[in-house]
């Protein structure tokens, strides 16, 4: 008896089983399903960071608005793998590397994709990084105007510092409460520069936008690395889709679902909490996009009109500030530095700890420790997440141009995306129930998109792996 009840409090206990007696009605007003959402909101303190802040502008300044299709594409394509993804696992019970690890391929009884992520793991860790030497250079520039000399890597180390505290304490609840000012604050600043910016002699005209609309693929290939790497680390990124199911577990949407299939209300009951999923990816998406596609029309409109390209450890955020000072006045590179720092220091937080949710799932999958063992499993979560900010604080150490680093993270990620899309395909066609599968529509959007992101992957290797810009940039890094 003090077995069963000892194994009875683990299933309670554990945030990653589907929980007999937790099926929850779900909710059947949009102003009901607000109350339940909330993974978007960390997923979206990931994916509003780097990508947009540094590469995005970037790309905007180097190529104008000619790119612009390319940034609307990067944000709306890959939600739509977000949601499907998360509806499988939601529907099956099963992590995201349970998921991967039950595709047919297997290389010592796991399957490729996993050993592909492992492999990926010291380049994904360079984008992190990468994104604490942003928040640290960030720092440094803030610390500037008020006439303080901080210099940018022991800002870095702080704020590496400062992330592992945050992430040791485990707490979803505390991270969604930091992520949501955060994520708001700055989002609603850029929003303002952008219609500022009308008021300027950088004002941009319909025709430039239309203009941005027709795809340039000669101006595309000359910035091939810098746009596939955007591509890469804006919208939602690998990783973030992976963290996103981990998010939506421990959220409860699973137990919520129900677990008895035999039940003839099940499906309608199932359906409505897809509603909820859907109406939480779409608040993602609208929050990417009224982000992401600012920070483009800044890049493209103040900087590439100003002839001003972001280049160096140094230089670059300030040479990003005049996003803001060109659109507000001199005054708002307070708002923009300060408003920088937070939206890299919400990557660093919400990145990293969705990644640590996946650690324990590799050694389960690896039968490295048994998945009954909830203990186990947490601590392994908390010592990563003290450990994986000073990690990457470690590789920025030796390399220290954080862009760099930034777009290694985001070459990796697009290489990942067709991978998670032909997943997404297999896995709903083959063990999802047939009573909650996406509509025909749905499907052929997954096609779409994995055929889009396949070509994607494509063309990293070709002009990143296979060309120059391959040897300059990993000969930079390694020397």
């Amino acid at each position: 008896m003090t077995l069963r009840k000892s194994l009875l409090a683990n299933q309670v206990l554990d945030p990653y089983t589907v929980r007999h007696g937790e099926a929850v009605a779900p909710p059947a007003t949009f102003r009901e399903r607000l109350k339940y959402l909330g993974p978007s909101l960390i997923v979206t303190g990931a994916v509003i960071g780097s990508g947009e802040l540094v590469l995005t502008t970037s790309l905007g300044a180097v190529a104008g608005f000619t790119l612009l299709w390319w940034m609307l594409l990067s944000c709306w394509c890959k939600s739509l793998i977000q949601a499907e993804m998360a509806r499988y696992t939601i529907e099956s019970g099963d992590t995201y590397l349970r998921a991967m690890n039950r595709l047919p391929g297997r290389i010592w009884r796991i399957s490729w994709p996993i050993w592909l992520g492992l492999i990926a793991y010291v380049p994904g860790t360079m984008g992190l990084g990468g994104i604490i030497g942003g928040a640290g250079q960030s720092m440094s520039f803030l610390a500037s105007l008020g006439n303080i000399e901080l210099d940018g890597v022991l800002c870095t180390g702080l704020i590496a510092v400062a992330g592992s505290i945050i992430l040791g304490t485990g707490s979803y609840k505390w991270l969604e409460r930091v992520m949501l000012p955060l994520v708001i604050a700055f989002t609603f600043c850029t929003l303002i520069c952008l219609i500022a910016m009308q008021f300027t002699e950088f004002r941009t005209t319909p025709g430039e936008i239309l203009g941005g609309m027709k795809p340039d693929m000669t101006l595309f290939v000359a910035v091939a690395a810098l746009a596939l790497s955007a591509y890469g680390y804006t919208g939602t990124t690998s990783g973030d889709i992976s963290s996103y199911t981990y998010w939506c577990i421990e959220k409860g949407y699973p137990s919520f679902l129900g677990a008895d299939r035999n039940d003839p209300n099940w499906e309608p009951h199932a359906r409505g909490w897809m509603r909820v999923l859907h109406t939480d990816v779409w608040l993602a998406l609208i929050i990417v996009t009224c982000a992401t596609i600012p920070y483009y029309i800044l890049g493209a409109g103040v900087l590439n009109k100003m002839g001003l390209t972001p280049e160096g450890n140094d230089e670059t955020i300030g040479a990003l500030s005049n996003i803001f000072t060109q659109t507000l006045g001199l005054w708002a590179v307070w708002i923009f530095a300060i408003g920088a720092f937070c939206i890299l220091f919400s990557t660093v937080l919400s990145g990293a700890g969705g990644g640590g949710r996946s650690i324990p799932d590799y050694l389960m999958e690896m039968g490295l420790i048994e998945r009954s063992n909830l203990a186990l499993r947490k601590k392994i979560i908390r010592g990563y997440l003290v450990c994986l900010p000073l990690a990457a604080f470690g590789i920025y150490y030796f390399v220290t141009d954080f862009v760099i680093l930034i777009m290694v993270g985001g070459l990796t990620s697009a290489i990942f995306l067709p991978i998670q899309a032909g997943a997404t395909l297999w896995l709903q066609r083959t063990r999802m129930d047939p009573r909650i599968r996406p509509r025909r529509l749905t499907y052929v959007g997954i096609w779409v998109v994995f055929a889009f992101e396949a070509a994607m992957a494509l063309l990293v290797i070709r002009y990143v792996v296979l060309a120059d810009q391959f040897d300059w940039l990993f000969g930079y890094l390694f020397g």
